[in-house]
């Protein structure tokens, strides 16, 4: 009740306009949602070490790239979580064959602690939250960490990105991912090379089957 009336007290006094027409009410409003044409299907993916990928959009859709940007980059919208993670779900909806996850746990690629104090949040760990919820399995928090301060992988050339985040993470608690299957959450996947190094990490760790889920593909 009283979380009813606190999100009905900010809507009055931080209304939410839409980042695309600017329509108040959503961040997202449903006309602009159409834009966007999530997928309805699923091809199955594999790596060396990321066993499938799912993902609702591209992110050469100029509208998902803004999003996103948004959620992740100044001003730092916290509140998208909600909106790409329903874009998540919503894909997963539509999938004739829907995926089993109930034997899974939802695990978020983590921020070096610098810049999770700089944005205030981890996005990746936003979106798994509800995800976590949707799936009704557990959210593991805290036991991938990232350990060396990395350039953002946007920013440098892409035959770089994995010298980039080589060493850059590790697993806190062995016992949480050992023998376990992995959804391994984050909001983009461009070259891949972020999360392949952390289900490389995970794997030898002992995890077993890694997902991959993302807001989009580049």
């Amino acid at each position: 009740m009283w979380i009813k009336i606190k999100c009905f007290v900010l809507d009055i006094l931080f209304p939410k306009f839409c980042f695309n027409c600017g329509a108040e009410g959503s961040y997202l409003c449903e006309d602009c949602q159409a834009m966007l044409e999530i997928s309805g299907f699923h091809r199955k993916y594999s790596s060396r070490n990321i066993d499938d990928l799912y993902f609702p959009l591209s992110y050469r859709n100029p509208l998902t790239k803004n999003l996103i940007q948004n959620f992740k980059g100044a001003p730092f919208v916290k509140d998208l979580a909600e909106t790409l993670s329903y874009l998540i779900i919503s894909h997963f909806q539509l999938l004739d064959n829907k995926p089993d996850f109930s034997d899974f746990a939802v695990l978020p690629l983590p921020l070096a602690r610098k810049r999770h104090k700089w944005r205030g949040f981890n996005q990746a760990e936003e979106i798994g939250k509800a995800l976590a919820q949707f799936f009704k399995i557990r959210l593991i928090s805290g036991c991938l960490v990232k350990i060396k301060e990395t350039l953002p992988q946007t920013e440098i050339a892409e035959e770089k990105r994995k010298e980039n985040v080589r060493g850059a993470f590790e697993v806190k608690n062995r016992n949480l991912v050992k023998n376990k299957n992995i959804l391994l959450v984050d909001d983009i996947y461009l070259t891949g090379s972020t999360m392949e190094e952390c289900a490389k990490i995970l794997k030898d760790c002992g995890a077993k089957e890694i997902v991959g889920i993302v807001v989009a593909r580049g």
